[in-house]
């Protein structure tokens, strides 16, 4: 059995090993990158006619000027959106309501890892933010109810079910890069200093989600992976054993007493349902037509959120707190993104993205390119462990190989955006949030989510070769 094998082979004890003895923080792998970065681009793109000192401060220049970039901060802002908006959802009363009822179907160790695998893969479709905090929390219900019940069950097997969504998550709804290329001329933005008048005319002014999240190749690609991983999951649990845990109940927002007139207007149901629906209505008046034309951009995701999110806490109190507790997510992001905005600016800036395409396009054709971007992507991934990231310092290489070979843009940042999300897997970085709900540790939920990845990336690799 590939569980057995795995387990007796003490891949996962290696792994865990490495990740905590050499593998530093997201951030200081940033900077490591960037002073990668600089030293690459000092020894391949130094001109002949040019000192090595004041070619070091043009290309500190260039990364300088990536940083501040404003469509780049743009960007970091609407994914920090993205995260801490899903997560406030699924704080919401009827978040909680849905998986309490989920919970009570939840009697055996296969039927919860199936419905947690299942239900969180669904919900991270549409929302990463939603799907990582909706599965953190329904493991951990599921969890507190067998323990309550007196009901045998491996806990990491459930842990694990709900980190299953970030598997999924950047060929749906929410993908930083699929979500990005909607809007127009962002394509054409990050590809002026890089392409060949020739190319950048080839480029279009935007990929709609027909091309690529609601292409009938990717919803296919994504039904057979919510078919194979659940049943996978219900597998593991008839072939796990019981482990033993002790939890205790975890609480969801309550109503407070009010008190001051202050007090009554900040817990105002009628207040908070007029003003988030107001705010879903100018969504739909405002980007109704582009979304009707499968144009969904990360300004209509975050302005639908906000009004829904209002909405479903009922009182701008309790979404106010909603958001105060979610606003540690995104400290990732906010301090990580400009760092990848200057690596950015130092590779299209300085010709490297070409030096890196052309390399790409040497050993590849229009069948494989797509192949090696899937697993490039997975490897960019452990060391860029975000994908809105990962699409500013690749992104360009990609446009760039696939104009070069051919490759249709809408598979080739496909490929790139499965790559992404398969060694998340494998990657503890975005686990923290689960492993901190579920009081799990990376290492008891790693050997299912590696069994998983392995499983996952074989559909994967066939759907970029029968596409």
């Amino acid at each position: 059995m590939l569980f057995l094998f795995l387990y007796h082979m003490k891949m996962t004890r290696f792994i865990e090993k490495v990740f905590t003895n050499y593998l530093p923080s997201p951030f200081t792998l940033a900077i490591l990158l960037t002073i990668t970065a600089f030293l690459l681009t000092l020894l391949f793109t130094l001109p002949a006619d040019t000192n090595v000192f004041h070619y070091s401060l043009d290309v500190l220049s260039f990364w300088e000027k990536g940083i501040w970039s404003t469509s780049l901060l743009e960007f970091a802002y609407q994914m920090m959106l993205i995260l801490v908006l899903g997560h406030v959802l699924v704080l919401s009363k009827p978040m909680s309501n849905l998986i309490e009822k989920l919970t009570k179907y939840c009697t055996s160790t296969p039927l919860s890892a199936t419905i947690v695998a299942s239900t969180t893969m669904i919900v991270a479709f549409f929302n990463w933010g939603l799907g990582l905090i909706f599965g953190a929390l329904l493991a951990r219900k599921v969890g507190e109810r067998a323990q309550q019940n007196n009901i045998p069950l491996n806990y990491p097997l459930i842990g694990a079910a709900g980190y299953v969504g970030l598997m999924v998550w950047h060929s749906g709804i929410s993908g930083s890069a699929p979500v990005k290329i909607n809007e127009d001329g962002h394509l054409k933005s990050i590809m002026t200093n890089t392409s060949a008048p020739e190319l950048l005319n080839q480029i279009p002014s935007t990929i709609t989600f027909s091309d690529t999240v609601f292409s009938a190749w990717n919803l296919i690609t994504f039904a057979v992976v919510f078919i194979v991983i659940s049943i996978l999951f219900f597998y593991l649990g008839r072939t796990s054993n019981p482990t033993k845990f002790a939890l205790e109940v975890y609480r969801f927002q309550s109503e407070q007493e009010k008190n001051t007139r202050a007090e009554k207007l900040d817990s105002s149901r009628i207040l908070a349902i007029l003003f988030g629906s107001i705010i879903v209505c100018v969504a739909f008046y405002q980007y109704g037509n582009d979304v009707f034309h499968l144009k969904i951009t990360p300004n209509f995701l975050n302005f639908f959120m906000l009004g829904l999110g209002i909405v479903l806490h009922g009182t701008l109190k309790n979404f106010a707190n909603a958001v105060g507790e979610s606003i540690s997510d995104i400290s990732g992001i906010l301090i990580q993104f400009p760092l990848y905005f200057g690596i950015m600016g130092m590779m299209t800036q300085s010709g490297m993205v070409n030096l890196i395409s052309d390399a790409f396009i040497s050993i590849s054709n229009e069948v494989t390119l797509p192949i090696f971007t899937f697993f490039s992507a997975g490897l960019v991934n452990i060391f860029v462990p975000s994908g809105g990231g990962q699409w500013v310092v690749q992104g360009p290489i990609v446009i760039e190989s696939a104009l070069q070979l051919g490759v249709p843009l809408p598979k080739a940042i496909m490929a790139l955006a499965y790559g992404d999300q398969i060694t998340n897997m494998l990657q503890p970085f975005w686990a923290l949030p689960l492993l901190g709900i579920t009081k799990l540790k990376a290492k008891e939920i790693l050997p299912y989510t590696l069994i998983t990845m392995i499983v996952a990336s074989v559909i994967y690799i066939l759907a970029l070769i029968l596409i």
